[in-house]
């Protein structure tokens, strides 16, 4: 492992060269990630009520919650191609706004369907997309040394999906369904218009030319790009896999209440999205790559003990709560890494690409988890599979990760 003077340590400035509009971009941006998340995951809080209302199995459950997370993830590549191209001050309104549709459809419209459910949420992905648009430009406006920590800030817009999982069933059960779609829809709105009054883009942006498809292939060719993506499915990939599918796992596995299993996971979730920022911070002071070894060899020791399915008390909630921690910093260092690495004008275009990963590594874990558990009634093998995959990254990162 090597890396020039240039991009080995993060740095230690101070602030005094950061202009104050940096700030309030990075405060908008958040603000923006957070609320598109919230849209995002308002489906899975309410994975046991369409269960129950439609008849699903759990295979069928599990596509459902599922969905919306593989077409953000997805969505990321074009979106941050795009972004590179006419800017986030364009690109955050404009997609905060058409994630309004699906909002309202869901809760006014496709609710009583699964086929209709389905293309909803399918459509809801835009809102995942959205951290491809936030991080070039926070990128933009942070100097290197302060870039893990900047977008660290940032990446703590995931919180959207704790709020969600905190809010959802509870405003459901006291005004009704349609209430929390309603309200994000409102959210939505309000942030439209605030991101589009203002967003900047970074003074200088470079701006990249050629066809989408041309620049998402250059992006997809850079060794730099696969190698993160690889990182970013473990560890962001881990995160939306837990945040979308541990109400199920604590209530099959330990028979917690719906509402109690929801409290629990926001709590994972919250941790998770505390880490994030810190993360962030030590990869600026430290360099991302010991940060994300120390963060997978955890993941793995965790993961390993919440296999046992030992009772949540302690074992289990530490073991949990732990493996939020380490998988919320390891998505920090991630693209703390990104801001080191990625060539100038490209970093919309590797976010989008990483972030595509990073979401897909979230969407194939809950149907495994929920055809096995439907197979053999437990979720064990899923739990011992996440030990073994974060152990070849911890590897990968310590041995094999080529910083230039």
């Amino acid at each position: 492992m090597s890396s020039s003077p240039g991009l080995g340590r993060a740095g230690t400035g101070g602030d005094a060269g950061i202009p104050r509009q940096a700030w309030l971009v990075l405060a908008v941006a958040t603000a923006g990630f957070t609320v598109n998340f919230w849209a995002w995951a308002l489906v899975s809080p309410l994975g046991a009520y369409f269960t129950d209302e439609l008849g699903l199995s759990p295979l069928q459950k599990s596509l459902l919650v599922a969905v919306p997370v593989v077409v953000g993830s997805v969505g990321r590549i074009p979106v941050g191609a795009l972004t590179d191209r006419y800017g986030a001050r364009s690109m955050f309104p404009a997609v905060s706004a058409l994630t309004i549709l699906p909002v309202l459809f869901i809760g006014y419209v496709g609710n009583d369907s699964y086929p209709m459910m389905l293309l909803g949420g399918f459509v809801l992905g835009l809102g995942g997309t959205t951290f491809a648009i936030g991080v070039p430009l926070v990128n933009g406006w942070f100097p290197p040394a302060r870039r893990g920590t900047a977008l660290g800030i940032f990446g703590a817009g995931m919180g959207g999906t704790a709020i969600s999982a905190f809010t959802t069933v509870g405003l459901m059960d006291a005004y009704g369904l349609e209430f929390p779609f309603t309200l994000v829809a409102a959210l939505l709105a309000a942030y439209a218009v605030l991101a589009y009054l203002l967003l900047r883009d970074a003074p200088g942006r470079t701006t990249s030319a050629g066809g989408g498809l041309r620049r998402t292939w250059d992006t997809v060719r850079l060794p730099v790009t696969l190698q993160l993506s690889f990182l970013y499915a473990v560890g962001f990939g881990g995160f939306v896999a837990f945040s979308v599918y541990l109400p199920t796992n604590l209530r099959d596995a330990f028979g917690l209440s719906p509402g109690d299993a929801a409290l629990r996971t926001a709590g994972f979730v919250a941790l998770a999205v505390v880490m994030r920022p810190v993360g962030g911070i030590l990869s600026d002071r430290l360099h991302p790559i010991p940060v994300l070894v120390t963060c997978f060899a955890a993941v793995t020791v965790f993961a390993a003990i919440s296999a046992l399915e030992r009772p949540l008390a302690p074992f289990g909630t530490v073991a949990f709560l732990a493996m939020a921690a380490a998988l919320g910093a390891s998505s920090g260092a991630v693209f703390a890494l990104v801001a080191l690495v990625a060539p100038a004008g490209t970093v919309g275009a590797v976010t989008g690409v990483v972030g595509a990963a990073g979401g897909l590594g979230g969407f194939a874990p809950p149907l495994l988890m929920g055809a096995v558990y439907g197979w053999i009634g437990n979720y064990q093998p899923g739990l011992w599979l996440l030990a073994i995959t974060a152990a070849v990254a911890a590897c990968f990162t310590a041995w094999g990760m080529k910083v230039r």
